[in-house]
């Protein structure tokens, strides 16, 4: 069986190495897992004969962790981790989580806020000379100027503030391995300015084409500018249509070259046949083990991107668009590893990506032109080109489900329903709710206002009431009482007290109370955090109405679970202040009673 990568300089010694290529600093604990990004990484180089030391959670406060395997012949590569350091850290409220699932035992305090950058200046304080090249969610979504909810203000490229020499952004199989053939080659770091997927600082303007952004003092006087640059980027991630962008800070300019392009099949199969160990390092056992390998270690990733639009979604920003998806004999293939893990019980736990049911390109076009720049595959209604075929899917759970030893494929990613109900073909969806849901499916509606769905990029709530009868008559059929659990959101741009109570009209009418409500969360890299930060809709420049007082948030959460005895006060205080008192009383359709002491004449009301 393949070793872990080396953590430490004895583990480098086993190996009778001397040196190593790269050091991969991570945010995280050590998960030799597909699921991981830095382990993808370092697999991937290692295949490509480099050689790669891990460490994982470094004490940032000295720099002697820095230096565990000597100065690394190529350069040092550094990622927050799977998860943005300072979501990782704080909820939306910015109140520090008290757990940490990516570090031993779920302990909190293993990394700094902003590891990226953190890292990168230990890294450079260790050995001031090696290359430095940041990857990973925390620098693909902060690689030019961007709005900074911790802060609330713009902060600038990440490639600064870390003073680091390069930074890959989005899936960065293809750049790595370009990046590290030209290094072996002699190249130095400053000349490697034009790989596709890779952002550079510039002392001067560069002479190939581009489309020149606002400079930075510009976009962080006027949110109307900045709302129009992030429109531009936004609309350049495509590998096919993307042009170079150029963003000034004085003299210095960062070019972000074009997106580089998706993985073939194949070559998606590949990775995911590299000979990771599919677990978290023994190192760990101790304190307890790393709680995010729970949930996917007997889970296949079957596919990347995304065309789905959700507009409080990063996907389209980070990993594009054009989807890409997995042979079904590579899943075939990682599920016979999995039953041989003596702890398998049976259960795949999930087959999916971003969206579980997108396995194909949304649509012929993109093949040959690229995405559409405004034009969008899904949202309110669906585009006429879109190709609506769940039949690769299916085949790939059938074949699964056929497996010797595997009692049940679930699927837990998520199931795009509007996508889902559009397929004229029934047969998936008879054979998710036949085969690969346990009692319950979830899907994520959001929102039932007109307003604030199409803020979201989300289909009306027509969309999403005849999905619920489909899902409902199939399982009459089927025999099965199963339920639909939706996830709404509170506090998206566009959402008032008036769309807050209409929500909460829906879940009174249809007896449903969700079991979880998400506020929505201003990060990097998105439409939603636009509108949050500049008010504006960066689509059409029109004003847009933000909640961003704390009392007017937990008003409209708490409606939403308004039956809960906690929330009376703060739902007696929104329907009042709404001018919706007919919701305040003890008949069938009101909300919430008045508070004791008033006089109960008023019941009728």
């Amino acid at each position: 069986m393949e070793r872990f990568l080396p953590i430490n300089r004895s583990e480098m010694k086993e190996r009778s190495w001397d040196y190593v290529d790269f050091t991969l600093i991570t945010g995280d604990a050590y998960v030799d897992h597909p699921s991981f990004g830095a382990a993808i990484i370092g697999r991937l180089l290692q295949h490509y004969g480099y050689r790669v030391g891990i460490i994982a959670q470094p004490d940032w406060k000295q720099v002697e962790p820095f230096r565990v395997f000597g100065q690394p012949r190529l350069g040092f590569l550094i990622t927050s981790g799977n998860v943005d350091s300072m979501v990782n850290h704080y909820t939306v409220a910015k109140r520090r989580r008290s757990t940490d699932a990516y570090s031993p035992g779920g302990k909190v305090g293993l990394r700094p806020d902003r590891a990226t950058i953190v890292y990168a200046n230990r890294a450079r304080e260790a050995y001031n000379d090696v290359p430095i090249i940041l990857g990973g969610i925390e620098a693909s979504l902060r690689r030019l100027a961007h709005y900074d909810y911790w802060e609330n203000k713009i902060r600038r490229s990440i490639l600064l503030d870390s003073k680091a020499d390069l930074l890959l952004y989005g899936m960065g199989e293809r750049a790595i391995i370009e990046v590290a053939k030209r290094l072996e080659q002699g190249i130095a770091i400053e000349r490697i300015t034009n790989v596709p997927g890779t952002v550079v600082r510039l002392f001067s303007r560069p002479n190939q084409k581009h489309i020149l952004l606002p400079d930075f003092d510009d976009i962080s006087k006027s949110k109307k500018t900045f709302a129009e640059s992030f429109m531009v980027q936004y609309e350049n991630t495509d590998y096919l249509t993307g042009k170079p962008l150029v963003e000034p800070y004085g003299n210095i300019y960062v070019l972000q070259n074009a997106p580089a392009a998706p993985l073939c099949e194949q070559k998606l199969d590949n990775i995911y046949a590299l000979p990771f160990r599919r677990e978290y390092h023994p190192s760990y056992k101790k304190a307890g083990g790393v709680p995010a390998i729970s949930e996917v270690k007997f889970s296949l990733v079957s596919n990347r991107g995304c065309f789905g639009g959700c507009h409080f979604c990063a996907i389209t920003f980070h990993q594009g668009r054009v989807v890409q998806s997995r042979s079904i004999e590579s899943l075939v293939e990682e599920a016979l590893k999995i039953i041989e893990e003596p702890d398998f019980k049976g259960y795949i736990h999930d087959v999916g990506g971003p969206t579980a049911n997108f396995q194909n390109r949304a649509c012929l076009k993109q093949e040959k032109h690229g995405v559409c720049k405004r034009k969008r595959c899904l949202g309110s209604n669906p585009c006429k080109s879109l190709i609506i075929d769940h039949q690769k899917y299916l085949r790939t759970l059938r074949e699964l489900r056929d497996i010797p030893g595997i009692k049940k494929v679930f699927i837990r990613s998520g199931i795009r329903y509007d996508y889902l109900i559009y397929d004229n073909n029934t047969q998936f969806f008879e054979e998710l709710c036949d085969h690969h849901i346990s009692g319950q499916l979830k899907v994520a509606p959001e929102h039932v206002s007109p307003v604030v769905l199409e803020k979201m990029g989300k289909p009306q709530r027509k969309t999403y009431d005849r999905f619920v009868r489909k899902y409902k008559q199939i399982n009459k059929k089927l025999k099965k009482e199963q339920y639909i659990v939706p996830y709404f959101m509170s506090s998206h741009p566009g959402s008032d007290l008036e769309a807050a109570i209409e929500l909460a009209e829906y879940i009174r009418d249809t007896g449903k109370m969700p079991e979880q409500v998400q506020d929505f969360y201003p990060t990097p890299g998105t439409l939603s955090t636009i509108m949050y930060y500049t008010e504006l809709d960066p689509r059409t420049m029109q004003k847009v109405y933000v909640a961003k007082e704390p009392h007017e948030k937990a008003m409209q959460r708490a409606l939403i679970h308004y039956s809960h005895p906690r929330n009376h006060r703060l739902v007696l205080e929104a329907l009042t202040k709404a001018n919706r008192k007919d919701l305040i009383g003890y008949g069938p359709k009101c909300l919430v009673k008045p508070v004791r002491g008033k006089s109960r004449s008023r019941r009728s009301r």
